[in-house]
């Protein structure tokens, strides 16, 4: 029996056969070949109404259930509608597949219509991409993709196809291994590490335990929680990691960083041992790389050999997989621990006073108008724990990351090393689409909600009911707030008149969802529970909050860690903390 097939019925077979069950995008010309066989598969397509939109949902979709998002989309203008969420997810080590349709195979390099060389384009920001103009290599090149993009360090991976390799015959062979020279992720760390890291813990005064987003790429919140126990060490988790740790256990500091807490930031800055798990030393939690954790040794267990001693030396290197890493740290640790045991009471009783000296707060608007972080707050409180938080890119991104609640891993989404306004809305689309019995909240700014609300249509048509919450300030938050302090309040530019023009509650009506609208804070919680009981429905509701709400703490970008700011004072006074 021949097993003759078209290059476009290769492709549909081997997302099948690569346990694809929904992707995202939207059809064009030179993708058209792969839309007839869709037609026909058991494969969920939803039908975006922006490529951007289709990536984004692909990642959202990824980040809650950590597999391989997909995502697929026409030559030209429709593959470079993909970059962003391709460069997002590259930043975010999200594993993603974008498929794209590319010119003929004869007319690629003559500028022909909807022409774009997308694999050169997205070079710097895939793990790998293939251009396509035999259709014998699709079988092959989408089992490389998935594989590449799911295993070691996540990332995007591109598949770009020429529209005649689609159309052409071929015999279709699904690959039964992969063996690709030079990719052979090491996940098994090195045993001599292990011991060395070990030492290390077992002399350390003043250590914490560093927790990036690679602990919950690598699903190793349960090892962490063993590590952190037995080691008695603080915990800090990075944006990315929010949810990796339980921010209800006694050891964790909270987040540090720009907008950390005083007692996660300083416990990185006072440290004589960073235990980075997952971490990549981002310039958003080291401040002014020179004045980090001076008095640190660097213990930095990560998968991507490419991320150790980039930014900061490591002492002690561990490759490999993150969640094997704390697996084999254990015992060994153990074994130290007989030996002797570090009293790190000392080291608690200066962290807890700086926790319970500066915990983060906010006062609410003397005017009596909403306070955001109250609002934000509020959502976590009510809809709990095992809710999933998507936020855009600002303000409301980092008071969501810091007054609600995480205690589980994958329950907090957003953009962290791209910075990607207008990823909430999709992001949460695919959450809700990979997670259909949870709760997904879209913790969105007006301005980021402007850039792409119109998957709210897409979410109405295809039963995937989000809640969307606009903490509506009227403004571009962050670069008001960064305008305040740094430019005299010259307002420049950031001023969005988003309580009037446009009215979201009536968007919301038009996009086929339920339109709420919150105005008092005496009615925070009423619409909160209002949204809640809605479930078969998007819904957006408009939060009116203050203006010129700020968010604090704050490191100054460029500046030392140990400048940050709380609430418009001047850093505390370390030296008075006998640190």
């Amino acid at each position: 029996m021949s097993n003759q097939v078209t290059g476009a019925q290769s492709l549909v077979k081997s997302l099948e056969h690569a346990g694809v069950d929904v992707m995202f995008g939207i059809p064009g010309g030179a993708i058209l070949p792969a839309y007839d066989p869709i037609y026909d598969s058991k494969i969920r397509h939803i039908l975006v109404r922006h490529e951007q939109g289709a990536g984004h949902a692909a990642t959202g979709y990824a980040q809650v259930t950590g597999r391989v998002g997909v995502c697929i989309a026409t030559s030209g203008p429709g593959a470079t509608n993909l970059v962003t969420p391709i460069a997002d997810a590259a930043m975010d080590s999200v594993p993603m597949v974008a498929i794209t349709g590319q010119v003929p195979s004869a007319a690629i390099g003559t500028d022909a219509f909807q022409e774009a060389d997308i694999r050169g384009i997205t070079m710097p920001i895939t793990k790998h991409n293939f251009l396509i103009t035999n259709p014998d290599h699709i079988a092959g090149a989408i089992a490389e993709a998935f594989h590449i993009a799911g295993t070691g360090r996540p990332g995007p991976v591109l598949v770009d196809i020429a529209k005649d390799a689609l159309q052409k015959m071929t015999d279709f062979k699904w690959p039964t291994k992969i063996n690709l020279a030079g990719y052979n992720p090491k996940t098994k760390p090195a045993s001599q590490a292990i011991r060395d890291a070990a030492a290390l813990i077992a002399q350390s005064k003043k250590p914490v335990l560093y927790v990036g987003g690679g602990v919950i790429k690598a699903n190793a919140s349960k090892q962490l929680l063993q590590l952190a126990e037995l080691t008695g060490a603080p915990v800090v988790t990075t944006l990315m990691a929010r949810g990796a740790f339980p921010d209800s256990h006694s050891l964790h500091l909270g987040m540090p960083g720009m907008h950390g807490t005083v007692a996660a930031v300083t416990a990185l800055q006072k440290s004589d041992l960073l235990i980075t798990l997952g971490a990549r030393f981002d310039d958003r939690v080291t401040g002014k790389l020179s004045t980090f954790a001076v008095n640190a040794k660097i213990i930095h267990a990560d998968i991507d050999p490419a991320e150790i001693g980039k930014n900061r030396f490591a002492d002690v290197a561990i490759i490999g997989d993150v969640g094997e890493a704390m697996t084999a740290l254990i015992p060994a640790l153990e074994a130290e621990f007989k030996k002797s045991k570090p009293d790190l009471t000392q080291w608690w009783n200066q962290m807890g006073s700086l926790r319970s000296k500066y915990p983060v707060g906010y006062d609410h608007p003397a005017d009596g108008s909403v306070s955001p972080q109250y609002v934000i707050e509020r959502i976590g409180a009510i809809s709990g724990p095992d809710a999933v938080y998507v936020a855009g890119v600002g303000q409301h991104q980092m008071w969501a990351s810091q007054f609600v609640k995480y205690e589980k891993p994958r329950t907090w989404l957003n953009s962290g090393g791209a910075g990607t306004m207008g990823y909430a809305v999709p992001a949460a689309m695919g959450a809700k689409v990979g997670l259909p019995d949870a709760t997904v909240w879209a913790i969105d700014g007006d301005g980021c909600f402007q850039m792409t609300n119109q998957e709210l249509v897409t979410c109405a048509l295809n039963n995937i009911p989000i809640k969307v919450a606009i903490i509506n300030n009227e403004s571009l938050g962050m670069v008001r707030q960064w305008q305040t302090l740094f430019y005299n309040s010259r307002y420049s530019n950031t001023s969005l008149e988003s309580k009037r023009i446009p009215d979201f509650v009536k968007l919301a009506d038009a996009m086929g969802c339920v339109g709420l609208r919150c105005d008092t804070t005496g009615d925070v919680d009423k619409v909160i529970k209002e949204a809640m009981a809605i479930n078969d429905q998007p819904v957006v509701v408009d939060f009116s909050v203050f203006r010129d709400a700020m968010v604090w703490p704050m490191v100054a970008a460029g500046t030392s860690n140990d400048d940050i700011m709380v609430a418009r004072e001047t850093a505390p006074d370390w030296d008075s903390q006998e640190l």
